[in-house]
C-alpha cells in the first residue's frame, strides 16, 4: 500500500541511491552503488560557482568486490560531484576496507578506519546499502545452489544450515519468538522472546 496523499507541497531535494549485485566469471562478486543529491533550485557554491537545478551536488560511486564468505577483496570509489574541490582526495582511504568481512562488526570496523575526517560522510553512508545488497545478492544464490545439491526445499537463506542461524534476531520477522523462526529454525524458537541480533 503506498503512502497516504500528502498536503500540497513543492519538491526541494532528491537523494537517489541505486545498488546492484553481480556475479563475476572469476568466482567473486561485485556489489556497486551510485548516489546522487540534487536540488530543485539553482544556488551558488564557492568552489563550483552556480550549481543548476537538477545538477548533482553530490555524485558518488562505490564497488566492493567480495568472495562468497563476504570478505572484501577490492574497493573502488569515485566522487564525480561534490561541494568542495578537496572532497575526492579522501577516496584512496577506502582501500582500508580491503580484508574486512561484511558481517557482524562491519559497521564498527568501518568507523575505526573511515570515521570523522578519515572518510566522506556520503561514501561511508553507501556502505550500509552495499552490505545489504551484498547479502541480497549472494545469500539467495548460494542457498539455491546448496538446495540443488542437497535436494532441500526453499526457505530463507541459511534455513538449511546447521548451527545458529545468522538471520536470527536481525529483524522483526526473525525474532526468536516469531512464527517464521518457529517454521524454519524450531530449535531456536523461543515463544517468550529471545535473542536480538548485534548489527554493529
Amino acid at each position: 500500500m503506498p503512502l497516504s496523499a500528502p498536503v500540497e507541497r513543492d519538491p526541494v531535494h532528491v537523494r537517489e541511491i541505486t545498488c546492484r549485485g553481480f556475479r563475476r566469471r572469476d568466482g567473486l562478486w561485485d556489489i556497486e552503488a551510485h548516489l546522487t543529491d540534487v536540488k530543485s533550485y539553482s544556488f551558488t557554491n564557492d568552489d563550483r560557482g552556480t550549481i543548476a537545478a537538477g545538477e548533482p551536488l553530490h555524485e558518488m560511486w562505490m564497488r566492493l568486490t567480495i568472495d562468497s564468505d563476504y570478505l572484501i577483496h577490492g574497493v573502488e570509489a569515485a566522487t564525480d560531484h561534490s561541494p568542495f574541490h578537496i572532497c575526492p582526495a579522501v577516496v584512496p582511504h577506502f582501500q582500508r576496507l580491503v580484508g574486512l568481512s561484511i558481517a557482524r562488526g562491519f559497521k564498527r570496523a568501518v568507523r575505526e578506519r573511515l570515521g570523522g575526517v578519515e572518510g566522506c560522510t556520503h561514501l561511508v553512508e553507501l556502505l550500509g546499502p552495499l552490505a545489504t545488497t551484498a547479502f541480497q545478492t549472494l545469500a539467495p544464490m548460494l542457498a539455491r545452489e546448496r538446495s540443488k545439491s542437497s535436494g532441500q526445499k526453499g526457505g530463507p537463506p541459511g534455513s538449511g544450515d546447521t548451527g545458529r542461524p545468522p538471520l536470527l534476531g536481525t529483524c522483526h520477522a526473525f525474532a526468536a519468538s516469531s512464527p517464521v523462526v518457529e517454521r524454519y529454525w524450531p530449535a531456536y524458537y523461543e515463544p517468550s522472546g529471545g535473542t536480538e541480533g548485534d548489527q554493529e
